[in-house]
């Protein structure tokens, strides 16, 4: 071998190693920028109902790829830090209006905004949602038709912040039911498209089912009953028929969806249940008959039991119509004790909280309640994770901190096994793997 050849060799292999070490130097620059990890230093299993020590969480585009006990992940690695907080799956509320004003003591209040008034408000209120740890919501309903509907567009566009959203479009409701605006002068036309899912019989209801899901919603809503919040019903009063359910629920199978009922009214909820809703808002004034028959048909009671002590607090301070707070006086210790009785019978209860009576970002304080009546605070997690997402359907994609899964979840400094009230005070936000908060 000539000397000029031992030069070019050293050369080549020096050239090699350079280049080497330079790639080893690059790589933590270069790390995967779609791939992340969270450590979490308790982590509950919603799945299974358990706490797990010290985990490591891997993320990547958004969606959760393994859940192991920690080791150092690779270096360079994006890492948030949560070994000092209990980790949990986003919480989902099941019942919220986030495309309304919020109650007054002004039954007529939805007449009081412009669709552009409330466009800013429903943004603000996705916005404090979120950051209070629900990374998803069934949104049951706004007065404006559709509203619910652009919401949850701009959100998924990346328009605005706020959380995943499952939405109703408007209210089927019969002529002067629970789902209409009331409280003004007769001689006063209302906007049509607060009247938007008005029906009075099978065929219309029908028609009026199809006309929402050609316009955007996920799934529909009835007015079984009377309202509490809504002038010139009552809760107890029925409101529709099994068979106008009936064709509402078919139409519903028909778009791959289902429908939920409003239902405070023991026969309410009964109708309801026989024309094949899929889950009952409030069940207020539930009997034995109506939970057995829930149970039978599999079907979710979504009761709000914190709400009446915040309509009984402030809607005397403010001085709300008396019929109101009659009609909450009359069914908060009511819808408590059938709850209670749900919970022993074993039905399948999710949380629901009906944000829009009280302020937005407020929806924690209902696991108290539930803890208080009868739940463990791990079902009350639990109804707030694992239990909206099967409700919805949405299962594969939230609900827990599990493979496949969305990368949504919150940290928490106290531990909410031991007082649930610790979920009120959340210290982190993740939504598909970005921090929010």
């Amino acid at each position: 071998m000539t000397r000029g050849d031992q030069m070019f060799r050293s050369a080549t292999a020096l050239f090699a190693a350079l280049a080497a070490a330079m790639v080893a130097l690059a790589s933590p620059a270069h790390a995967d920028p779609e791939v992340s990890y969270v450590r979490a230093g308790r982590l509950i299993d919603t799945l299974k109902g358990v706490v797990l020590q010290d985990q490591l969480i891997r993320i990547e585009n958004g969606r959760v790829t393994a859940v192991t006990p920690y080791a150092p992940p690779p270096p360079g690695a994006a890492v948030t830090d949560w070994s000092a907080f209990t980790v949990l799956p986003g919480l989902i509320d099941s019942h919220t209006h986030l495309s309304d004003a919020l109650q007054s003591n002004n039954p007529a209040e939805p007449l009081l905004h412009s669709a552009e008034d409330v466009a800013f408000m429903a943004a603000r209120n996705a916005r404090d949602t979120l950051n209070a740890g629900f990374t998803s919501v069934r949104d049951v309903g706004t007065f404006r038709a559709f509203g619910d509907v652009s919401l949850r567009n701009a959100i998924d566009a990346g328009l605005v912040q706020g959380p995943r959203m499952a939405v109703a479009g408007a209210y089927l409701t019969v002529p002067g039911g629970g789902g209409e605006v009331t409280g003004f002068a007769p001689d006063v036309e209302i906007p049509a498209l607060m009247r938007a899912g008005v029906f009075s019989g099978p065929q219309q209801a029908r028609d009026k089912a199809r006309y929402l899901f050609q316009h955007g919603a996920d799934f529909l809503k009835i007015i079984a009953t009377g309202a509490v919040l809504a002038q010139g019903t009552e809760p107890g009063a029925p409101e529709v028929t099994v068979e106008e359910v009936r064709a509402i629920t078919d139409e519903a199978r028909r778009y791959g969806s289902y429908a939920t009922a409003h239902a405070h009214g023991a026969e309410g909820i009964k109708i309801a249940l026989n024309g094949g809703a899929r889950s009952i808002e409030h069940a207020s004034l539930i009997d034995d008959e109506g939970i057995a028959l829930a149970k039978a048909k599999g079907a979710w009671l979504v009761m709000d039991i914190y709400n009446g002590d915040y309509i009984s607090e402030i809607g005397r301070k403010e001085n709300w119509p008396a019929d109101i707070l009659r009609k909450n006086d009359e069914t908060t210790e009511a819808q408590r004790i059938g709850f209670r009785k749900a919970v022993k019978a074993g039905a399948k209860i999710a949380y629901g909280t009906d944000p829009g009576v009280y302020p937005h970002g407020a929806n924690a304080r209902q696991f108290r309640y539930m803890v208080r009546n009868g739940m463990t605070p791990m079902q009350a997690i639990q109804s707030a994770t694992t239990s909206p997402a099967e409700l919805m359907g949405k299962s594969a994609d939230i609900g827990a901190i599990a493979p496949g899964r969305y990368a949504d979840m919150i940290a928490v400094s106290a531990d909410p096994l031991a007082d649930i009230g610790a979920l009120e005070t959340v210290a982190h936000v993740m939504k598909g793997g970005v921090l929010v908060r």
